[in-house]
């Protein structure tokens, strides 16, 4: 990893920093797929950690993939059809994969621009939280593209599809309080309040037992497309597994003792 993605740990909560402010943290460089995939590989492989708080430094979340390089026909975009296919594949699509098979929840917190591909990362996250200057857009048709990222298997299980193809077919953008109305994110704060608002529903994650809080998220993204007969075979194969963690008995014995559980993962 390089500073183009910041990775910070603070107890059982890391942040990820898209960090490129100067350019309103753009996309599809060639480091970011490596970058992307080594954070949630060393989320994944740490225990300890219970939830993950997704941000852009500076003023942007991300303005998406870069215009620049697209027009320039670099960073993979010149060449053959089948050569900027390989592209995304394993460039782009290494980045969303990434954020998506991260184990536990991830917050985004969305403090500016959220633009085409920066809109889908956000939309990668399990719950997302804006500041009150967030813009939202799914523009890839204003550019002459597609949502080729992902996007338009994402928006509509999240805004539901007649609003996800309005903001697609127009290229239109919608402000943080609209996309609240809409359910792009969960609430709107001032700007200067969205770290420690992303923060604070960190923490009350984090309090939950960390194994069935990854077993949960599995379940909320299978269910997203498996058979509700195959979601509930899981759901009983899971709840097993629960039934038998340490952390379970915690619990019990937390809720009649009437005091706070003491999780520690086993």
């Amino acid at each position: 990893m390089n500073d183009a993605l910041l990775f910070e740990k603070n107890g059982p909560v890391v942040t990820l920093t898209i960090n490129r402010p100067e350019s309103r943290n753009p996309l599809g460089a060639a480091d970011d797929p490596e970058n992307f995939t080594e954070a949630a590989r060393r989320i994944n492989a740490d225990r300890d950690v219970r939830c993950v708080i997704l941000t852009g430094a500076g003023k942007a979340f991300s303005a998406g993939g870069n215009v620049k390089a697209m027009r320039e026909g670099s960073e993979g975009f010149g060449g053959p059809g089948v050569h900027i296919r390989e592209h995304y594949r394993n460039g782009i699509h290494r980045i969303v994969r990434s954020v998506w098979g991260i184990e536990v929840p991830v917050i985004a917190a969305v403090n500016g621009p959220a633009i085409g591909l920066g809109n889908d990362v956000a939309c990668l996250c399990d719950t997302r939280i804006a500041a009150d200057t967030a813009i939202f857009g799914a523009t890839f048709l204003k550019i002459g593209l597609i949502p080729g990222d992902g996007g338009a298997w994402l928006l509509p299980r999240i805004i539901g599809m007649a609003r996800a193809s309005e903001l697609l077919y127009t290229g239109d953008t919608i402000d943080a309080k609209t996309a609240e109305k809409w359910g792009l994110v969960s609430e709107v704060v001032p700007a200067a309040e969205l770290m420690s608002r992303a923060r604070a529903v960190a923490e009350k994650i984090c309090g939950q037992a960390p194994d069935v809080l990854r077993m949960t998220k599995q379940l909320l993204r299978q269910g997203m497309t498996v058979s509700f007969d195959n979601i509930m075979e899981l759901s009983a194969t899971m709840q097993a597994l629960a039934h038998h963690t340490g952390d379970h008995k915690e619990a019990l014995d937390a809720f009649f003792d009437k005091r706070p559980a003491n999780y520690k993962g086993e």
